[in-house]
């Protein structure tokens, strides 16, 4: 093992790429995966491939009960904002510095309430749920991410916000990432949190990888084959792409199912996942320019790691690296205390 790898917690800033490969991440007890797959590999696939080798699945795993995830303050008003005929359930709250909080697949904007509060001391913080999901009205089209990009900036045009700060999971760093490119003179800092860019080398590698088999789920059978099922299908990524399953509680859990249960919702999801391909051409162009705002990267360390950063890297000049320890892929159920702390302290360090 080398030093490298025995890292858990990493705070770093870089000013330009760093070179080489992605190193192999532990295989643990998965072994066998070393004769299987490229050390390119991120940890959290290696990760979700050895739960399905080990019946770690949404059948299988136990999950205590709660309510429901935590609920915004009152001091956090809403509203449906309308952009072009499509409407977008908006949470804002604070005073200060604008920052904007996006969201990934298998949750919604009510991911954010412990980084929302917090920031909201000291910010003007604005949680949307993005187009097709949670309370946000569910269109044909426009899922490719430049387009989702440029929904973000119209919902700040109408809030008067001119630059902000952009905080993003999952892939919500796709849209982040392609915000930040489109306007990289209203992004203030940018911070992508454990999820891949499409088009962003090693991409390449990452997309061929099977357990990203949902990225092409589709065809005309696929929502029949969901339909009613939404729990069971979304217990699989809650429980596979986890650190510790039994962290996204059953309140989550059922809260965030009943809201992908809703018409129209699942193809949204989809269509998220099916529009990566014009993602990947439109980042193609977008990474000849690299970013030059301050870019912070974080990863679980069960899950993206220190491969968050790497892939960063090669679009961006400055970048700091945090490994949130013991975390899967879902930081803010996992490991909320740990990761509202880098956030804040990167987007404040005063």
């Amino acid at each position: 093992m080398t030093q490298q790898q025995k890292t858990i917690v990493v705070t770093r800033s870089s000013q330009g790429a760093r070179s080489g490969v992605i190193q192999a991440f532990l295989a643990r007890s998965c072994n066998i995966l070393d004769a299987l797959v490229s050390p390119i590999m991120f940890n959290t696939f290696k990760h979700a491939v050895c739960a399905s080798l080990f019946a770690v699945t949404a059948l299988t795993v136990a999950v205590p009960a709660s309510a429901q995830p935590i609920p915004y303050p009152a001091s956090f008003k809403t509203d449906m904002i309308n952009v072009d005929g499509v409407k977008f359930y908006v949470r804002v709250g604070g005073r200060g510095p604008a920052v904007v909080l996006i969201h990934g697949f298998g949750d919604t904007g009510d991911m954010w309430t412990p980084l929302a509060v917090a920031l909201a001391k000291g910010h003007r913080v604005v949680v949307p749920d993005l187009r097709g999901m949670g309370l946000s009205s569910k269109p044909e089209g426009g899922y490719d991410k430049k387009t989702q990009a440029s929904d973000i900036r119209a919902i700040l045009d109408k809030l008067g916000i001119d630059k902000a700060d952009i905080v993003s999971h999952d892939i919500g760093t796709m849209v982040a990432y392609a915000y930040a490119a489109s306007y990289p003179d209203k992004t203030a800092k940018l911070v992508v949190m454990d999820g891949p860019v499409p088009g962003i080398p090693p991409w390449e590698q990452i997309v061929r990888l099977p357990v990203l088999w949902h990225f092409d789920f589709g065809g005309k059978d696929v929502l029949r084959l969901v339909q009613g099922r939404e729990r069971i299908y979304l217990d699989r990524f809650w429980n596979d792409f986890a650190g510790n399953p039994a962290k996204l509680d059953e309140g989550t859990r059922t809260h965030y199912a009943k809201l992908y249960a809703r018409p129209g919702a699942m193809k949204a999801g989809f269509a998220q996942f099916q529009s990566i391909r014009k993602d990947t051409v439109d980042n193609a162009e977008f990474v000849k320019t690299k970013l030059t705002m301050p870019v912070l990267a974080v990863g679980g360390e069960k899950s993206f790691g220190a491969s968050q950063a790497e892939q960063m890297r090669n679009a961006a000049t400055n970048v700091t690296e945090v490994i949130i320890p013991d975390a899967g892929h879902w930081l803010m159920e996992e490991a909320p205390a740990a990761t509202v702390k880098a956030v804040q302290s990167f987007l404040d360090p005063n």
